[in-house]
C-alpha cells in the first residue's frame, strides 16, 4: 500500500494526497518513518527539558537514563514483533536485524524503555518515580507524533468502513477502499492524554510515579479499544486474541486498581504504591 493515494471524503470528494515514504539520495533511501520518530523523540526532549523540576529529577539524570532506555526501546520494540511473529524469522535469524524493512512494535519498546530505567536507577541509586513520570509524558509525545509514520507508509489502518472521517486508500490499479484511520485514532488519543497530564502537573503532583500509573491506564484504555479495529495487529490466538489488545487491556486495569488503591492510602495518610510521596525534602540533585 506505500504507492496508495491517500483520501479523505470529510474533505470533500476531490481532497487527496500522495506523500513520499522516503526521501532518496543517491540510491540511498531515507525513511519518513524514522524523520517522524526522531522528530518525536526530540519534541519528548524538550519537553522533560522544560519540565524536569515540576518531576523532582535533574537533566543529568534524564541524560544518563536516555542513554539506556533509548536502545533498550528499540530493542524491546524488535523483539516484541520478532517473538509473535517468529514464523516469518525462524528460516532466517539473519532478518531479525534487518530494522529497515519494519517490524516495531510500541509495547515493546515500552517494556524495553522501563526495564532499562528500573535497572539504571536501582545502580544508580535514583529514585524510581521520578524517571518514570517523566518518560510517561515522553511516550505520549512520541507516540502521538510518531503514529503519523504509520501514515505516511500507509499501514497500521483499520478495516473498511464507511464512518464520516473514512481514510481512502487507492493503490495503482485498484479501487478505492475506505479504511478506519486507527493511527489517527491513537495519535489524537495521545495528544488528549497528553494534555490532561500536563494539566494534572500544572497542579501538582501526588506522589512519584502517578503519571506512569496514569499513562498506563489512558493508554491501555485507548489501544484497547483501538486494537479491535485493525488488520495489522499480532495474534496470540488467530483471528481470537490479538496480543496488544489483551496485554493493553490487563495493563489498563492493573494500573487503575493500583490509581484506585493509592487515592486511597493517600487519604489514610500512607504510602502509595509505586514510588514516593512528594515532600519539601524531595529536591533535585545536578550530578
Amino acid at each position: 500500500m506505500r504507492d496508495a493515494i491517500i483520501s479523505f471524503p470529510m474533505f470533500g470528494e476531490g481532497f487527496s494526497i500522495d506523500p513520499p515514504y522516503a526521501i532518496n539520495i543517491g540510491s540511498f533511501p531515507i525513511y519518513l518513518y524514522g524523520i517522524i520518530i526522531a522528530c518525536g523523540f526530540l519534541l519528548a526532549f524538550v519537553y522533560a527539558y522544560r519540565n524536569h523540576d515540576r518531576l523532582d529529577i535533574s537533566m543529568d539524570e534524564i541524560y544518563d537514563l536516555v542513554l539506556f532506555a533509548v536502545p533498550s526501546a528499540i530493542i524491546g520494540a524488535r523483539l516484541y514483533f520478532v517473538i509473535f511473529n517468529f514464523s516469518d524469522y525462524a528460516n532466517n535469524l539473519i532478518d531479525v536485524f534487518k530494522l529497515r524493512d519494519g517490524g516495531l512494535a510500541i509495547y515493546g519498546g515500552v517494556i524495553g524503555a522501563s526495564l532499562a530505567v528500573f535497572f539504571r536507577c536501582r545502580h544508580k541509586k535514583y529514585r524510581i518515580g521520578p524517571p518514570l513520570d517523566i518518560m510517561s509524558f515522553g511516550l505520549l509525545i512520541g507516540q502521538s507524533v510518531g503514529r503519523w509514520g504509520n501514515f505516511v507508509n500507509r499501514e497500521a489502518f483499520g478495516y473498511e468502513t464507511d464512518i464520516f472521517c473514512r481514510m481512502g486508500l487507492t493503490a495503482p490499479g485498484s479501487e478505492t477502499i475506505y479504511v478506519h484511520p486507527t493511527f489517527l485514532y491513537e495519535s489524537l488519543w495521545n495528544i488528549a492524554g497528553l494534555i490532561i497530564l500536563h494539566i494534572i502537573l500544572k497542579k501538582g503532583r501526588k506522589y512519584q510515579g502517578q503519571f506512569f500509573l496514569l499513562y498506563i491506564a489512558w493508554y491501555g484504555l485507548g489501544r484497547t479499544l483501538i486494537e479491535g479495529l485493525r488488520t495489522d495487529s499480532l495474534w496470540l490466538v488467530p483471528n481470537v486474541i490479538r496480543v496488544s489488545q489483551l496485554f493493553a487491556l490487563i495493563t489498563f486495569v492493573a494500573a487503575a486498581l493500583i490509581l484506585i488503591i493509592n487515592h486511597q492510602r493517600l487519604k489514610k495518610g500512607s504510602k502509595p504504591l509505586l514510588g514516593g510521596l512528594i515532600d519539601s525534602a524531595d529536591t533535585i540533585k545536578e550530578t
